[in-house]
């Protein structure tokens, strides 16, 4: 995929083109905000990754400007400013997902490949062989019988339906199915992922989320149709 870096740090522009550049994508660099707008608005790209401080303009503005005149790009911030109104200011701004430094380059890559293949948002029907997911009623059926799945369950069913095929961390897991920006303590995605691999395989519809021994969980087997 290509890949619109906007970073003015040069030592982490060299570390994240050099991970990206081995899994085959194709990266394009700014250093500055007002360089990283232009290359925003006037280059297609299948993702952007943002500095939130950068010289010029700032990352907040540089994205606000750019979904201001029609680019929707999908957009990762990926950033030092580690608090809870930083990320909400930056997904307010237009941002699809949001990183803190230091961070694992496979939870990075992880999350760009999750942002490029996220289905439209008028995909409404999602089918895996006989599971089908509907999510305007938020309603889940096995070969036509209701699976009865709690909300919580539900929504991490359809945030690992919606990443078919990719690798979604525990990290992600409670940042987009239970908002929680630090770590709990708990075994809350475990007991829940395990529920739920319970209430599939009761409905006939079993080995569909796979774990991912020391990176998190994988659902498969297929893409959805």
């Amino acid at each position: 995929m290509r890949i619109l870096l906007i970073e003015d740090d040069a030592e982490a522009t060299a570390n994240v083109v050099r991970g990206l550049e081995a899994d085959d994508h194709e990266i394009g660099c700014a250093a500055d905000g007002r360089d990283g707008l232009n290359r925003a608005i006037t280059e297609r790209w299948d993702v952007m990754i943002i500095d939130r401080m950068l010289p010029g303009v700032d990352g907040v503005a540089l994205l606000q400007a750019a979904r201001a005149v029609g680019v929707q790009t999908p957009a990762l911030f990926l950033t030092t400013l580690s608090g809870i109104d930083d990320r909400v200011e930056g997904l307010k701004a237009g941002g699809d997902d949001y990183l803190t430094k230091p961070f694992s380059f496979a939870e990075l890559a992880a999350r760009l490949e999750a942002l490029v293949r996220r289905p439209p948002l008028l995909t409404t029907r999602m089918n895996f062989g006989g599971l089908e997911i509907n999510r305007l009623t938020r309603k889940v059926r096995q070969n036509g019988t209701e699976v009865d799945l709690q909300p919580r369950e539900y929504q991490l069913l359809e945030f690992l339906a919606i990443n078919a095929g990719k690798v979604m961390t525990r990290k992600m897991l409670l940042e987009k199915v239970w908002d929680f920006h630090f770590d709990p303590k708990t075994n809350v995605v475990e007991s829940h992922i395990s529920r739920l691999r319970t209430k599939l395989g009761e409905a006939g519809c079993e080995d569909l989320i796979n774990t991912v021994r020391n990176a998190g969980y994988r659902f498969g087997p297929t893409a959805p149709s």
